[in-house]
């Protein structure tokens, strides 16, 4: 019962987070560092995955129509926006693979078994991507309120960078995807409604293979400490709680962040992650 709350918070935190630029990751690891629990273990980081996919399911639902108007109105446009989350996608692949060997091979290399889950508990690095996340948002910000700045199209070119900047974002918790996605979009000077349709169907693209690697390697966990007899479904129950439980709310945070986008207050995302940044910083030196 004790540790159905637990979830219950999470995936309100995840829900209410995982959709604003704020970085989801970093809320829920504070959170579960707050709870006594371990970040790093299978469980939990499966647990965060399956939230996000509580989410995803949130950005299927909330854009439809939008992307039904935008991606699906014609052959043409389809086969276009395609072509370019396409391309979106491998950027972050080939980014998120290097940056994955970098970081498992290099930085981890005294470690017995140097995963890059074992990041997801660093306080200090957090702090730090939340800061980088927040000053990226508030360029962004910078960018949108100049109103002479001309708008371009969404191209190869900067659906390719957008990709690498979503690769960038994989192993670093509190460096927000979909703020450092967005926000990249509208440096680059696209239409902003355009670019969070993008950034979000980006998400929905990254989520289910993310979902499979997690849900090996908890099995795997699983596997390596004998839980013989034991049901698999019961196993993942409490992952998929929070799935529903985080779709509710990330629901609700949507249409807050949509307005917050299209009213033109995208800075003050940025203001937000850098005092998330200091306030992390903080608790990790008391000792959290």
């Amino acid at each position: 019962m004790e540790m159905l709350l637990k979830i219950f918070v999470l995936a309100v935190i995840q829900g209410a987070c995982e959709l604003l630029p704020v970085s989801s990751s970093a809320h829920v690891i504070v959170a579960e560092k707050l709870m006594g629990l371990d970040p790093t273990k299978p469980q939990m980081t499966l647990l965060l995955v399956m939230l996000h996919t509580g989410t995803m399911f949130a950005v299927i639902v909330f854009f439809w129509n939008s992307w039904k108007e935008n991606f699906f109105r014609s052959q043409k446009v389809f086969q276009e926006t395609m072509k370019l989350l396409m391309v979106a996608t491998m950027a972050t692949a080939l980014v998120g693979v290097f940056l994955k060997l970098i970081i498992e091979k290099i930085m981890l290399k005294g470690y017995s078994h140097p995963e890059i889950e074992l990041l997801f508990g660093n306080l200090t690095l957090i702090s730090a991507a939340l800061a980088a996340a927040g000053a990226l948002i508030l360029w962004a910000g910078y960018i949108e309120g100049q109103a002479s700045k001309q708008k371009f199209p969404l191209g190869i070119k900067a659906a390719c960078l957008i990709g690498m900047v979503q690769g960038i974002c994989l192993p670093f918790r509190g460096f927000s995807r979909s703020g450092a996605t967005i926000s990249t979009g509208l440096i680059l000077g696209i239409e902003k409604r355009k670019v969070e349709d993008f950034s979000f169907a980006l998400a929905v693209i990254l989520t289910p293979p993310v979902i499979l690697m997690e849900g090996l390697r908890f099995l795997k966990a699983q596997h390596s400490v004998s839980h013989h007899g034991t049901n698999i479904l019961s196993l993942f129950l409490p992952s998929l709680i929070g799935m529903v439980l985080s779709f509710i709310s990330g629901t609700l945070a949507l249409k807050w962040l949509s307005n917050w986008l299209e009213g033109g207050r995208w800075y003050l995302f940025g203001i937000y992650c850098l005092c998330a940044s200091v306030v992390i910083f903080f608790l990790h030196s008391q000792g959290l």
